[in-house]
């Protein structure tokens, strides 16, 4: 492989390299990068950010600034599910192709929306207990009349474009591990490549190819090192092993890779977003720190091969769970006067990083939300400048961003036209604590937190923003405040337009160039996939997944509606199904006496802490597809022990306990949940 045989000076590169700082500039026009962006197939969407470059830019603009007023709903496809839907659709001749929760794909006519197949991969529904952040899916690959999707319980599968048969399907994953899949597949050079997730339960990453023909495995690259008693399966990891201490092959290690990817056809590599560590805290996962290659970096892999050619770590050491699974996007910038072949991403840690996609040389990165966990990235080798209080080794302390990120897994996209890039920002922070009584368990979260007792610092309140980002400069263009943090995936188009999803059920347009809000609608539900654009004789079509249903149950108490595609055109006049109104606010629970001593309920807020907040979410409030236990009718309380411990709801995904948690624990965790909800409820 072109790098490895001066592996130590590609390790050292990794991070730094080259430094060019920022200036003005922008899309160089003219370069291949336009056909990287427009691809071959500009009225389609043939793959899952519109092209190998995951810019998702549409560069038709009959729907444009002046006329997006007139945009209605031409028809809408209704999958019958009811937790969460975040598939990007992918386009091809006159088909889409989606999934909906539990890895069910469906194939919908696109002028239409007339049903043309549907396939169940048929879960096993205890599975779902693994799925960290719900039952879902993000998406398919199409290519060659085949539709490839990963499925939740860690197969592969292609099925046949035009009548959902399955052609072949693998089982890519040790199923008696706690591997999970949610990540769209993509389609490179023959081959079909996939992830896979689950570090906090204690897997170790990797990212393996199949022949897209026969499904037969064709090479497998591994992110973190296994046991170093065992022979290293490739010079990287090798040298990687030696950025790591202790014992971390019994934890897993994680990195693993559930989400982001792209592709250069020109440069011929694959580029890859890593996770998180397994657990979360290094003091416990490598003790004596080191850099843990190759976690929270991206990693250039040749396609035929498997083979790394060069990476870059965001987060070196990391502790937060500050993945750099996020979206990768591709783009030709003039950067201080030169043109770059350059990749972007805004992965958790709250840096947008700008790099030399050739080689893996640092350019930029500057701070695109609020961050107390570093003062900058260092522009000589590339690594973040750490508040050296924030890695918790002494203290509990708020960390921002918490663990849920500046940005997610939710798509951002990038203009040519005008530079910038449009990003779901977060601005969010979260107490860490290092956990003294660590014991590394099967089938839960391993995350290494402890109590966060008097943390230093002080909780924010979490919102969100839709973000215009301009990669060159390195600074903000203009922004849109929402109350909810966690929104959709954003689509831009030559038509001055961007296209975002949000959490309160709306949908929205706006100006590209300077975010004026030009038009909105209320979907029945959360909108928090990826959107596309796409053409049918002549006319261009907008179309995105709705479909968050904790979310209606959340604001009106409802169950919520189920998951649905819906397709936009101008003058379109289907009428679409009523939102519930934002302004309406959850009543109140009713107040139910539990008897128990202050202690009691202090041992249950901290078993709730460890075992159900993941979840149920913090503090018990919870939000989206999980419910909130404080809402929870008066006789689940009376089947807390059958649920928690005997199993009652595993085919709902919910997790078995009797092996961690005895009767009295879990009594001790109704208590808590019970004075929370007496703290809520009508007087």
């Amino acid at each position: 492989m072109d790098r490895l045989q001066n592996l130590p000076a590609c390790l050292a590169f990794g991070f730094g390299g080259l430094l060019l700082s920022s200036c003005a500039g922008g899309p160089v026009e003219g370069s291949d990068a336009a056909n990287l962006l427009a691809g071959d197939s500009p009225t389609q969407w043939p793959v899952h950010g519109g092209t190998h470059a995951e810019a998702r830019f549409s560069p038709l603009d009959e729907i444009n600034a002046d006329n997006v007023h007139r945009l209605g709903l031409a028809w809408s496809f209704d999958t019958g599910m009811d937790r969460g839907h975040e598939a990007t659709p992918i386009m091809v001749d006159g088909t889409l192709y989606t999934t909906g929760s539990w890895s069910v794909v469906f194939a919908v006519d696109a002028r239409t929306g007339e049903r043309r197949w549907s396939w169940d991969p048929q879960v096993d529904r205890e599975r779902g207990r693994l799925a960290c952040c719900d039952v879902v899916n993000r998406g398919v690959a199409v290519s060659e009349g085949k539709v490839f999707v990963g499925i939740l319980d860690g197969r592969l599968a292609a099925l046949d474009a035009e009548s959902g048969e399955v052609v072949w399907e693998v089982v890519t994953v040790d199923q008696s591990k706690d591997y999970t899949i949610t990540g769209a597949p993509r389609v490179v050079d023959g081959k079909v490549i996939i992830g896979n997730g689950g570090a906090e339960y204690g897997v170790r990453g990797y990212v393996s190819a199949y022949d897209i023909d026969t499904g037969e495995l064709v090479w497998r690259t591994y992110i973190v090192p296994g046991d170093p008693s065992e022979p290293f399966e490739s010079p990287a990891i090798e040298a990687a092993a030696a950025t790591w201490t202790g014992n971390w092959w019994e934890y897993g290690g994680g990195g693993t890779a559930w989400d982001g990817m792209a592709y250069d056809p020109e440069l011929d590599l694959l580029y890859i977003g890593t996770g998180n560590g397994s657990p979360w805290n290094q003091q416990i996962r490598s003790p004596e720190g080191g850099d843990n290659l190759y976690l929270s970096s991206i990693i250039a892999l040749r396609p035929s091969t498997g083979e790394l050619v060069w990476h870059y770590q965001t987060t070196p050491g990391e502790t937060w769970d500050y993945t750099a699974t996020q979206p990768i996007i591709l783009a030709d910038l003039e950067i201080d006067g030169e043109p770059r072949q350059v990749l972007m991403q805004a992965p958790k840690n709250g840096f947008f990083y700008v790099l030399d996609r050739t080689n893996g040389e640092f350019i930029s990165a500057e701070a695109y939300v609020p961050i107390n966990w570093a003062t900058g990235v260092d522009l000589e080798t590339g690594r973040p400048i750490e508040v050296p209080e924030s890695r918790y080794l002494e203290h509990p302390i708020y960390v921002q961003p918490g663990p849920l990120g500046g940005h997610n897994w939710h798509p951002m996209s990038f203009n040519p036209e005008t530079g910038l890039v449009y990003i779901p920002a977060q601005v969010n922070n979260s107490a860490y604590a290092h956990q003294e009584d660590f014991e590394y368990q099967t089938g839960v979260w391993n995350t290494g937190q402890g109590e966060a007792e008097n943390p230093r610092g002080e909780r924010i309140e979490p919102s969100g923003h839709l973000l215009a980002w301009d990669p060159v400069a390195q600074e903000e263009r203009w922004r849109v405040e929402y109350d909810d943090m966690w929104n959709g995936g954003t689509l831009t188009t030559a038509g001055n337009l961007v296209f975002h999803g949000t959490s309160d059920w709306r949908f929205v347009a706006y100006r590209a160039d300077t975010g004026e809000k030009l038009w909105e609608i209320a979907p029945p539900s959360g909108v928090i996939g990826g959107p596309i654009s796409y053409e049918l004789d002549g006319t261009q079509y907008i179309a995105v997944m709705a479909g968050w249903g904790g979310v209606y149950g959340l604001r009106t108490g409802g169950r919520g509606s189920t998951g649905q595609l819906l397709v936009f055109r101008l003058d379109g006049s289907t009428p679409l199904d009523a939102a519930a109104p934002s302004n309406v606010t959850r009543p109140a629970p009713s107040p139910i006496p539990v008897a128990a001593t202050d202690e009691t309920v202090a041992e249950g807020e901290a078993l709730y802490a460890r075992w159900c907040a993941s979840c149920h979410g913090a503090d018990a409030v919870g939000g989206g597809v999980i419910p909130d236990l404080r809402y929870a009718e008066p006789d689940v309380y009376d089947q807390f022990e059958q649920i928690a411990r005997d199993g009652t709801r595993a085919q709902r995904g919910m997790p078995t306990f009797a092996a961690w948690l005895s009767s009295e624990e879990v009594n001790s965790i109704r208590a808590y949940v019970l004075t929370s909800r007496a703290e809520i409820s009508e007087p």
